[in-house]
């Protein structure tokens, strides 16, 4: 299992600079949501590249046929 580090206070300082109300939080386009949606498409990503062995953009490598080949908006649900 891996340790995840912390994370650095000027980071953490930085997305809570504008901060006012609860809201801006955890609303329904709060930052708390934003991350999520953020860190979840990076994840996916990453997926993506690990099981096809390429990035995005970058020329297939692999003879399997499988090659992105576009995107469609997905909805993830809670």
């Amino acid at each position: 299992m891996t340790t995840l580090k912390a994370l650095p206070n000027d980071l953490i300082d930085g997305l809570l600079a504008n901060y006012r109300k609860p809201e801006e939080l955890i609303g329904e386009n709060g930052l708390l949501k934003q991350l999520t949606k953020a860190l979840v498409e990076r994840a996916l990503q990453a997926e993506m590249a690990e099981r096809l062995g390429h990035d995005m953009y970058e020329p297939v490598t692999n003879n399997t046929g499988n090659a992105r080949n576009g995107k469609s908006r997905k909805t993830l649900l809670p």
